[in-house]
């Protein structure tokens, strides 16, 4: 038995012999082996990332209220994507997102009346492209296409509309004149496959000079609507005594008629009965005896005479 206390070996050190053998680990890799195992990890890697990025170019997303435009090699393909996933060419093939939902676009617009005044007003216009005609518009428009063909439009079409109408016209028929302008834009749109679904006109605005002469204008019109309602008052006037005249008149000649008829009834009745007179006499008499009596006037009425006292008494 060995003992623990006893130091082994010499003092300079453990002999060679009294060295523990060494255990058998298996031949050793070369460098060559461990470089490959690298690349072959290094290309596991880049496999799986290319992997990735080509199942990701692949995929495109078309988001609602869009329409997907198809690019192969920056050519526009003859197809539109609708909403949802769709497997394209990775690389090859790129997708441009259009909008297709109403949008908004407002300008402000100068043009000439028919009788050369300036007018301005500001056009605001709800629209949407259509969707089956969205690569059409981006191979020929682009994806700024409001401002290569909304705006010029809008512009062009006030200009064309405003000038047949003169300045108070705009006023006095705003309905027709904007129902022209509305015509015009959407017909001009509608030919690159936008439609329009309402148009906004402002109202038109003029010049301070035209203005104040159109408020002189108004008041003078106002004026003459006055003196004109006074004339026809004096006139119902006026005709309402013409008429009373003429009734008048119509009532003394119905009169005057009535009178000679009387007077011929009475010269009638004359000739018939002298008596008549009297007759006539008696029946308007009011009861009361004239003031005076003579015997050269013509009596009112002839009273019978007095029979003498000595007749009666022989």
């Amino acid at each position: 038995m060995r003992n623990p206390f006893k130091r082994s070996g010499s003092p300079n050190g453990p002999r060679a012999n009294d060295r523990e053998p060494s255990r058998y680990r298996g031949p050793r890799p070369s460098g060559t082996a461990l470089s490959f195992n690298k690349l072959k990890i290094v290309a596991g890697i880049i496999t799986f990332v290319v992997i990735i990025i080509f199942m990701f170019e692949s995929v495109v997303v078309v988001e609602a209220g869009h329409r997907g435009v198809v690019l192969y090699v920056g050519a526009v393909e003859n197809r539109v994507l609708g909403e949802g996933i769709h497997f394209i060419v990775p690389f090859a093939e790129q997708v441009i997102q259009l909008e297709v939902r109403t949008l908004k676009f407002e300008a402000n617009a100068t043009a000439a009346s028919n009788d050369l005044q300036e007018v301005q007003t500001t056009i605001a216009l709800n629209y949407h492209i259509s969707p089956s005609q969205a690569n059409i518009i981006y191979q020929q428009l682009g994806a700024d296409y409001a401002d290569r063909i909304i705006a010029p439009t809008i512009q062009e079409s006030v200009k064309a509309s405003v000038a047949k109408f003169n300045a108070e016209e705009l006023i006095t028929k705003r309905a027709t004149a904007k129902a022209l302008i509305a015509e015009t834009i959407a017909n001009t749109l509608g030919a690159r496959d936008i439609v329009v679904e309402t148009v906004f006109i402002t109202d038109f605005k003029f010049s301070q000079a035209f203005a104040s002469q159109v408020e002189s204008k108004v008041v003078a019109f106002q004026k003459f609507l006055t003196e004109q309602n006074n004339l026809l008052a004096i006139q119902v006037i006026a005709n309402q005594t013409v008429v009373q005249a003429q009734a008048a008149a119509r009532a003394n000649v119905a009169k005057a008629n009535g009178e000679s008829q009387a007077i011929q009834v009475i010269t009638v009745q004359l000739k018939q009965s002298p008596t008549y007179l009297q007759w006539l006499s008696i029946n308007r008499w009011n009861g009361q005896l004239p003031y005076a009596l003579g015997s050269s006037a013509f009596p009112f009425f002839q009273l019978p005479r007095a029979i003498p006292l000595q007749n009666q008494t022989k």
